[in-house]
């Protein structure tokens, strides 16, 4: 299958009846975990990818590092791969560009964000007419790049930013709607804390919600049964994978420093078998 062709599978997950869960892969072991799992399609995590490589933030993995690793996930699976685009690296001008790249990286689809990346201080998102002129120029990018079907995931941030909650939802639900009149194909609020808040964008939203789950903020108030039954679109897992994949290494390495043996590993069934890493290399 073609990129324009998983780009096409993805938007069809994306607007069928039953929610899109994406777990956010790292690397391409996690991903060919997340494909061998059953799961129909992979998000990237800039976070995730950025802790794997021991840099601090998305910024200081850089776009060059992104692309790499977003080509390298690709490569690993058959499902689509969505890229984590961040804030496309740039201006409108700088968007064009990072489009083009992440399309011959092989992504079937790109988040592009609203927060300013990388600066300091705290949380701040551009100016909606901004976004929106990202948003057009990678639409146009990606069909001047040969996949006009890559999907685009609008995100906005600006829930994040303000300590007035309604405020906050009612800004990042009219911006949300300017995204996808922009051309985005769905719209991701980052921040939702609880059903109510998912309700209130289900209703005022004007095409497919996203969300993100299993994060510290979310993580005892948003299960995905309620998210299914509410009807949200896709829903991604930005932290989930690395996060387990770290207390495991923690757990299995520190049981063997504080026992000096290797006996409660397997005890404790912190270690897959040969024939699990084998199954890993055999195509659905």
């Amino acid at each position: 299958m073609d990129a324009s062709a998983k780009s096409r599978r993805l938007r069809e997950l994306i607007l069928a009846a039953e929610t899109l869960v994406m777990p956010d892969a790292f690397d391409p072991l996690s991903a060919r975990i997340i494909e061998k799992l059953g799961f129909a399609a992979v998000q990237c995590s800039g976070f995730s990818m950025a802790l794997s490589a021991m840099r601090p933030t998305e910024a200081d993995f850089g776009l060059e590092a992104n692309i790499a690793a977003s080509r390298a996930i690709a490569a690993a699976v058959e499902i689509p791969v969505m890229a984590d685009g961040e804030d496309g690296f740039g201006d409108a001008a700088a968007v064009a560009s990072t489009i083009r790249a992440y399309i011959a990286a092989g992504v079937a689809g790109v988040n592009l964000e609203d927060q300013v990346l990388g600066k300091p201080g705290p949380k701040r998102v551009i100016a909606r007419e901004d976004m929106i002129a990202k948003i057009r120029a990678a639409r146009a990018a990606a069909g001047a790049a040969g996949n006009p079907d890559l999907v685009i995931n609008g995100r906005t941030d600006a829930l994040m930013v303000t300590a007035d909650r309604q405020a906050g939802l009612r800004e990042a639900a009219e911006r949300a709607n300017a995204y996808l009149a922009a051309g985005a194909d769905l719209a991701f609020v980052v921040g939702v804390a609880s059903m109510d808040e998912v309700a209130f964008l289900m209703r005022e939203l004007h095409g497919p919600l996203s969300i993100a789950a299993g994060m510290p903020y979310n993580l005892q108030t948003l299960s995905l049964a309620a998210l299914r039954a509410a009807g949200v679109a896709r829903v991604s897992l930005p932290v989930v994978a690395v996060l387990a994949a770290l207390q495991a290494m923690t757990a299995a390495l520190g049981s063997i420093r504080d026992t000096g043996d290797v006996a409660d590993l397997m005890a404790h069934q912190w270690l897959c078998s040969m024939e699990d890493v084998g199954a890993l290399f055999r195509r659905p």
